[in-house]
């Protein structure tokens, strides 16, 4: 039985991908901690602390070698895996090196400096799909810079656009949280070590240096004081990685519509034997953007417990901490399951443009209205355009003919506009081509930012 569907075997694989689970596993959280400890003893046997074997025989342990279960046990009891692991380690360890590992560190260094490293595994992760994502979604977009399609308020028909365009604001979405990972790594790629109250105080005056001197073996940023009770870049990450699901929810949200039977403008990437149902053998539904949009429901609470644990009392806190052990690889594992199902529909979506050109001719030439309406108000005032139109729409939805043909029946409007600026106004292609600069704008600033997602802290 699992309590989380990422964890499970069973629904594991369609939630998230198997190297983000690896991130979170259990094997990789402690080859962290082993990490973190063989880092201290380097710094440490540097300044004469700690006998220089000690590092290399941390190092020589395999994370494999320990026995989950009986430290899983050793942990209910002890209510942090950081004691039984450190026992476990210590037994490891050659007697004369023993007394000596995990000097002037606490539990919760251990732990959070781990999680840090396994952050920093996590975001690369989460930075490789964005940048596949955007650049997908900047190729599909300037391909179809000039492919005209119905723009939609309130799901109702409202002006022609361009399909590019609607890809231009998905992209754009994406790209505004995509840009905020880069600066977001190095506020929360920190290390931890500043003992059971904050101080280091085990180590006195070199407690600064011991911790200083961490961060850079293991490649992260020092901090300045304590952060056990300082939690808001771990708050931050979750409401990054929120935000982050939310702007593939878009995209996910616009999929589902558009793939539907009665809209049918894209279609999900094709594979045998996905989107099926068990009882309806014609169906294709739109798994990508379900699963996006599964993790866009779960997330935001996630994200807002974690705002919830920033409540920590005092030096160390009771429960709060805990907290974050159920949420933070939740959100990563919810995200990089988006991503992945985000990726491959950018890469692989299929548009149909004549379903498009169909679909615009749907509305029998209500979709022009406004078009039309704004060449009348320049011979007509803006009332009387606006009245005329309200009433050949009605006629229209009255009497099936369309619009072109209802307006072409009024003295009034012929005389005004005349035959060829009338059909004009029925062209799609003045909306599409003013929709151009727009994605070129949105567009833009995609290969800074995947330039910056592809560096590595």
């Amino acid at each position: 039985m699992t309590f989380s569907a990422l964890d499970s075997e069973l629904v594991g694989p369609l939630f998230a991908p198997a190297e983000m689970r690896e991130v979170f596993s259990d094997r990789a959280r402690l080859a962290a901690m082993l990490r973190v400890e063989a880092a201290l003893a380097r710094v440490e046997a540097k300044l004469g602390l700690v006998p220089d074997g000690l590092a290399p025989a941390i190092e020589a342990i395999d994370a494999a070698s320990f026995d989950l279960a009986e430290l899983g046990q050793a942990t209910a009891l002890a209510g942090v895996p950081t004691i039984p692991f450190v026992n476990a380690v210590r037994k490891r360890l050659p007697k004369e090196l023993e007394p000596f590992f995990h000097k002037g560190s606490t539990t919760q260094d251990i732990l959070d400096t781990a999680l840090v490293l396994q952050l920093a595994r996590a975001f690369d992760l989460v930075a490789d799909d964005l940048a596949a994502i955007l650049a997908s979604l900047s190729r599909l977009a300037a391909a179809h810079r000039d492919t005209p399609c119905v723009g939609r308020t309130y799901r109702q028909q409202a002006q022609p656009t361009s399909f590019g365009f609607k890809v231009a604001v998905w992209a754009a979405g994406i790209a505004e949280v995509a840009a905020e990972l880069p600066p977001l790594r190095g506020r929360v790629l920190r290390a931890s070590l500043s003992g059971p109250v904050g101080t280091l105080s085990s180590l006195k005056e070199r407690g600064p240096e011991v911790a200083d001197g961490v961060a850079a073996e293991l490649g992260l940023q020092p901090a300045p004081i304590a952060w056990h009770t300082r939690r808001a870049s771990i708050a931050g990450t979750g409401a990054w990685l929120a935000t982050l699901i939310g702007a593939l929810a878009k995209m996910a949200t616009d999929v589902v519509d558009l793939a539907s039977t009665e809209v049918g403008e894209v279609a999900e990437p094709y594979l045998p034997g996905r989107g099926g149902s068990s009882a309806m053998p014609h169906k294709r539904n739109p798994v990508s953007s379900t699963v996006i949009l599964s993790a866009h429901g779960a997330a935001p609470g996630f994200a807002a417990m974690l705002f919830a644990a920033m409540a920590s009392e005092h030096e160390r806190p009771a429960g709060a901490w805990h907290a974050e052990w159920h949420l933070l690889p939740s959100l990563f594992g919810m995200a990089s399951g988006a991503l992945a199902e985000a990726r491959g529909l950018a890469e692989g979506i299929v548009p149909d443009p004549d379903r498009m050109l169909e679909n615009i001719d749907a509305t029998v030439g209500l979709l022009f209205a406004d078009a039309v309406a704004a060449k009348l108000s320049a011979k007509l005032g803006g009332s009387a355009a606006h009245e005329k139109l309200e009433k050949a729409a009605g006629q229209v939805r009255e009497s099936g003919r369309s619009l072109r043909e209802v307006l072409g029946g009024d003295p009034e409007i012929a005389q005004a506009l005349g035959v060829e600026e009338l059909d004009a106004s029925f062209d799609p292609m003045p909306a599409v081509r003013a929709a151009g600069p727009w994605i070129d704008r949105a567009l833009a600033d995609i290969p800074t930012i995947r330039e910056a997602l592809s560096r590595r802290i």
